[in-house]
């Protein structure tokens, strides 16, 4: 059956939107339909998350949080059950000198693993190091070693590696997520998580969500329900590859019709893309994944490239950035307004659950750049509010926003208010209803 949406705020008018087979139709209705009255709230396409990692966000939702100082993971171990398999898992760590035997101070009992906020490292404590050896010795190159080759319990750039040898618990189940997503009115999402195995490509697809993937293989075809995005390319800061490996893998990209997503935050690895960029040629649709670091005299030669970036970043840990990133590259990072004023396209993303998921903290964010001590970092990188409501409408990056016109997908976000008022403090408890092709998937329809 039809949908008529009456009274819901378009452009800054009160309209009448009539949805049939998960389009938006022309007209009045012409036969009976169901009717949602709007009340004046904006309706909106649909946000796009354009990075984020889903399983690993739907496993962080059932992990310990870490919190922000080791005091306060002293305190979630202290509380934690170990899971079915007798571990205990804990993500977002923030603390750069743990090491197995700080985690032995806190939780001795059970086999923990401390996921490390930037997603590129594990934790473990010596309980945890003997499971694993147990189970098939400590081999990967990313673990690190002290003294006399004794594990620290640091782990680097090993996910694949550590989910082989930990007790099978099989993918999470995305439902939650997707209900999360939804409730925050994001009707599209891209996986940047890379080198996807099959079994897990097509789990993603759980999601009630429109999906792309970055990690799909090259010479692979995305699974029923998802499409292919650029192929990703991690630049590890523990390893940077060589400049003719970086070039050929591009290369190989672009071959097959792929554009590449090139992860970057440091000015080093920036620098090894462009270099390898030039060498290998760019293709319309390259971008770069975070851009943490841009130096100014940089930003020229990233002229018609796309940065996907995570201003959310900075009211979750700018404060630290500002302890940590030395004061003259304070305005170098996640750069927005630069970016665009230089002809680069700029989209907005989560990389939950590294960064804060919601895409309403993300769009304040950007239009405040304030960290959690209260003041702002880099404020002329700030962008407008309607600008950054714009880059989260935008499909792909670099992308004009979608419009609501006849014929497209009904993929809306219903608003509670009037959009000038959601800008002006901009929150998800603002969002009434989600739909995609037409079908609510979050909030109500009366």
């Amino acid at each position: 059956m039809a949908l008529l949406i009456r009274d819901a705020e378009i452009d800054g008018r009160r309209r009448d939107v009539l949805v049939r087979d998960g389009r938006i139709a022309a007209g009045p209705p012409d036969r009976p339909c169901e009717v949602l009255d709007a009340a004046g709230g904006a309706l909106l396409p649909g946000l796009t998350d354009h990075h984020l990692h889903l399983h690993a966000l739907a496993a962080a939702r059932l992990s310990v949080d870490a919190g922000r100082s080791r005091d306060d993971l002293a305190a979630a171990l202290g509380r934690a059950t170990p899971d079915g398999s007798g571990w205990i898992r804990a993500v977002g760590s923030s603390d750069d000198r743990l090491d197995a035997r700080g985690l032995d101070l806190l939780r001795p009992d059970a086999p923990v693993r401390v996921q490390h906020r930037s997603g590129a490292m594990w934790v473990l404590n010596t309980a945890a190091l003997s499971a694993l050896a147990a189970l098939g010795g400590l081999d990967h190159p990313g673990v690190e070693r002290g003294p006399g080759g004794v594990p620290t319990g640091r782990i680097l750039r090993a996910d694949d590696w550590l989910r082989a040898r930990l007790p099978a618990g099989g993918l999470p189940d995305l439902t939650a997520v997707g209900h999360e997503l939804a409730g925050h009115g994001i009707t599209a999402v891209t996986d940047a998580t890379p080198d996807l195995a099959p079994e897990a490509a097509v789990a993603l697809t759980a999601v009630p969500q429109r999906l792309t993937l970055l990690g799909v293989p090259l010479g692979s075809a995305p699974p029923p329900g998802a499409t292919a995005g650029p192929y990703k390319i991690v630049l590890a800061d523990s390893g940077l590859p060589g400049l003719d490996e970086l070039t050929d893998r591009i290369r190989a990209a672009h071959a097959v019709g792929r554009p590449v997503a090139v992860h970057s935050v440091t000015v080093e690895s920036l620098v090894l893309l462009l270099a390898a960029l030039d060498d290998a040629g760019r293709q319309q649709g390259d971008r770069i994944e975070h851009a943490a670091l841009v130096p100014r005299e940089l930003l020229e030669r990233l002229a018609g490239l796309a940065v996907v970036t995570q201003p959310g970043f900075l009211t979750d840990r700018g404060d630290r950035y500002r302890r940590e990133v030395p004061a003259a590259e304070h305005p170098d990072l996640y750069r927005c307004r630069s970016l665009r004023d230089n002809g680069i396209a700029v989209a907005l993303s989560s990389d939950a659950p590294y960064g804060p998921v919601d895409p309403w903290a993300v769009l304040r964010a950007a239009t405040t750049r304030l960290t959690p001590d209260g003041a702002p970092l880099g404020p002329d990188e700030a962008l407008t509010p309607t600008t950054a409501l714009g880059a989260l409408l935008a499909p792909t990056p670099g992308a004009a926003p979608r419009a609501l016109r006849p014929g497209t997908p009904a993929d809306l976000v219903l608003l509670h208010t009037p959009l000038a008022e959601a800008l002006r403090a901009p929150d998800h408890g603002l969002v009434r209803t989600t739909f995609v092709a037409g079908v609510p998937i979050s909030g109500d329809v009366v």
